[in-house]
């Protein structure tokens, strides 16, 4: 598996071809999952129910196994008797052993094998409780960059917004400006403050989320590169996606081998009515015996072969036949929704993927317009065409262009992840792939 991801899937993240410079600052993508690892509750109890799941085997294998038990008594005995010298006053004890070895029990063999597709399924489901927790951790982390990068957006306008201010009344005191410039200045000020503190609680949210995830408070995060070069993941088209979730995705794979624990258990049940054959054998020690007025010691050694035969019980077979069946019509539907599901997951991821590409390019051409712009409008403000107004306005749309070309960086990310997760593929590696793309963030 890990050659097919180096292969096939590692071009989602490589593709990215992010820009950067200097070492990486703060925790990175892999450092917080490894802390979610140890610390995640949600995680944690999925590694418990596969640890209870392994039992099964076992358990299983016990009905293949010889069964073995042994017993022991001691008495004081006391007999009256109306024969001539019958009353006896005397201590009994013995020891005995007996062991059978299942020869045919049809039933069990079902069993057993039932027991490896359920430790099959405990494996999917733990390997699912881990890509689960990678999506996890990454849509806490970006969730947490994206809330610093609002904040940044919402300070450095509120920047721009009190220099407004501080000109407009600058011009109000000598006369080259009315009250109305510096009260519109003054309420875009105000906005922007109660902007600031909605954002920065929302960071602080966003930062307790990670927080339940790992289990103390996160030191500050790398951020993503400036730059990046997108392209669609390789195989270019989705139904070579679909085609690879319907196959690999992990519910499918639960719910293949659950609609095979419903074929057998229609085996397992129809095995009741079969004979059952154990080799059987005992030995036991009586000392001490009474018969009439003689005490005797015995040794009992048995060896043979048991044979039962199930001749009616009731209707109780037929009956659990006929709902092994519905199970295994029920079965075969779930497995046939969950290859739905997959391929559905994948056409999203995927295209989740390749619009995350278009809108990127869009977003970067969006700043170097916005950021065009802003120079005009600048140069218009010197020759007195364009009102600081209009600069201030050119300045926010050059800010808002940079968050939303971030955010949709961001998007792009999950989305691979997401896309790699829809075909059962998705591992701690990959977060090692985003790792390489991570930068200092300014400070």
């Amino acid at each position: 598996m890990y050659a097919l991801r180096v292969t096939c899937l590692t071009p989602v993240f490589l593709a990215l071809g992010l820009v950067f410079s200097g070492g990486v600052s703060g925790a990175t993508l892999s450092d917080v999952y490894r802390d979610a690892l140890v610390y995640d509750a949600q995680y944690a109890s999925a590694r418990a129910t596969y640890r209870a799941v392994q039992e099964k085997l076992p358990q299983a294998r016990a009905g293949l196994l010889p069964n073995v038990s042994g017993d022991a008594y001691l008495r004081r005995n006391d007999v009256e008797s109306t024969l001539p010298g019958g009353d006896a006053r005397f201590t009994s004890d013995g020891v005995s052993a007996s062991a059978a070895q299942p020869l045919f029990r049809w039933q069990n063999w079902v069993q057993y094998e039932q027991a490896k597709l359920q430790l099959s399924i405990g494996e999917s489901q733990l390997n699912l409780a881990e890509q689960e927790l990678i999506l996890r951790v990454a849509r806490a982390y970006f969730d947490v960059l994206q809330a610093q990068d609002n904040i940044a957006f919402i300070q450095s306008q509120k920047a721009a917004i009190s220099e407004q201010l501080a000109s407009a009344k600058r011009n109000f005191e000598v006369g080259n400006a009315t009250v109305t410039d510096t009260h519109e200045a003054q309420a875009r000020y105000d906005l922007a403050t109660a902007q600031e503190i909605a954002a920065q609680n929302d960071r602080e949210i966003r930062l307790r989320t990670l927080q339940r995830l790992v289990g103390k408070s996160p030191t500050p995060l790398a951020a993503l590169g400036d730059k990046t070069q997108l392209k669609l993941p390789e195989p270019i088209g989705i139904d070579a996606w679909v085609d690879r979730a319907s196959e690999h995705n992990l519910q499918t794979q639960i719910q293949r081998n659950l609609k095979l624990i419903a074929d057998r258990e229609i085996e397992r049940n129809r095995a009741g009515g079969y004979p059952t054959l154990d080799a059987v054998a005992s030995y036991s020690v009586n000392n001490n015996q009474n018969f009439g007025s003689v005490q005797v010691d015995t040794r009992n050694a048995v060896i043979g072969l048991a044979l039962a035969v199930p001749i009616y019980q009731g209707g109780l077979l037929s009956s659990k036949v006929r709902e092994a069946v519905a199970n295994q019509d029920k079965a075969r539907f779930d497995l046939e929704n969950a290859h739905r599901e997959a391929g559905l997951q994948a056409s999203q991821a995927y295209l989740n993927v390749a619009n995350g590409e278009a809108q990127v390019k869009a977003l970067e051409q969006a700043r170097i317009s916005t950021q065009a712009q802003l120079d005009s409008t600048k140069l218009g403000l010197q020759v007195g065409v364009r009102t600081s107004l209009d600069v201030l306005n050119a300045q926010q749309q050059v800010l808002s262009a940079q968050r939303d070309l971030a955010a949709a960086r961001y998007n792009f990310i999950l989305s691979g992840l997401n896309l790699q997760a829809a075909v059962g593929e998705l591992d701690a590696a990959d977060l090692a792939e985003v790792d390489r793309y991570l930068s200092r963030r300014p400070d």
